[in-house]
This record gives structure tokens, C-alpha cells and sequence, in this order.
């Protein structure tokens, strides 16, 4: 399996919204105060724009199959970003895809000067709040930032 990483392109924004609220709603969870009901979702290249921030791509067959990027989202204290998008399509899903699009996140963090990142998750998710964990996140009690996603109730931090 060859799979490309790169950072997003406007080429891969049907895709990508079509794996984010696909994976949402395989596990059957919210989609009201979660990205899938974001307008973003479907405009992710025109998102990540914004200075400070990027988008990874796992590509297979040409075709986007999983995301995950760094964002200074509105409210974070200086030197902490937002892992955000971390969506892998159930077909390319227990290859190592997402752990490598995790791992380049992190990297880009570091290389963007932040000294932190944060993440909110939902219970959902538990085989990624697991990888997580192993990464280095820890818990925390309560939501940082202005994400707008009021649904979420798993926060963890990450320092750089």
C-alpha cells in the first residue's frame, strides 16, 4: 500500500468532509457541537490558510483517506495550538496512517514555535485517546480555547 503524505490541497476537500462526517458517524457519534456540523469541514484547504497553521493528507490511489493538522484556535494561551482533524477512513484504518499524520502534526507544532498542543475528543474515540496517551497527551479538566465544539468532553494537553 503507497500511501503519500502532504499538506492539503483544495482537491481534497470533498473527500476529506466525506471521511470526517463518515467516520463521525460510524461511531455513531454527535454531530451537533462536533466538526460535523462545522461549515469548515467542507472548505478545509481555505481553513488552513491561515498563518500558523497545517493541514497533513494521508493520499491512497490519488484519493485523501486522512487528516490531522495544528491550528491556533481562537482563545489558546501564546505558544499553544490545537491538533484538530484527525479523521483516517475505516478502509486504510490499523496501518499506521494515523500515527504518522500525528507524529507530523507534532512536528510541525514544533517547528511553528508552539509549546504546546491541546485536543478535545469524545468517548467515543477510545482507540485515539489510547495513541494519545501514548504520545504524550495528558488529561485535563476542563475545555481551553473557543473551538466551538460544545460537545466534546475529552480535553487533553501535550507539552513540546
Amino acid at each position: 500500500m503507497s500511501i503519500i503524505y502532504k499538506k492539503v490541497q483544495q482537491k481534497d476537500n470533498p473527500f476529506l468532509a466525506k471521511v470526517i462526517r463518515g467516520v463521525i458517524e460510524e461511531f455513531d457519534a454527535p454531530r451537533t457541537g462536533t466538526v460535523y456540523s462545522d461549515s469548515s469541514t467542507d472548505t478545509l484547504f481555505e481553513l488552513f490558510q491561515e498563518s500558523n497553521s497545517i493541514l497533513w493528507v494521508a493520499e491512497f490511489n490519488g484519493k485523501a483517506v486522512g487528516c490531522c493538522g495544528i491550528f491556533p484556535t481562537e482563545g489558546l494561551e501564546n505558544g499553544y495550538c490545537e491538533l484538530v482533524k484527525f479523521y483516517i477512513s475505516s478502509d486504510v484504518r490499523g496501518k499506521g496512517i494515523g500515527k504518522e499524520l500525528m507524529l507530523k502534526s507534532i512536528v510541525s507544532a514544533k517547528e511553528l514555535g508552539y509549546t504546546h498542543i491541546y485536543l478535545e475528543s469524545l468517548p467515543h474515540f477510545s482507540k485515539a485517546i489510547a495513541m494519545y496517551k501514548k504520545s504524550g497527551f495528558k488529561l485535563i479538566e476542563k475545555p481551553l480555547g473557543n473551538s466551538g465544539h460544545s460537545s466534546c468532553d475529552v480535553w487533553m494537553l501535550k507539552e513540546l
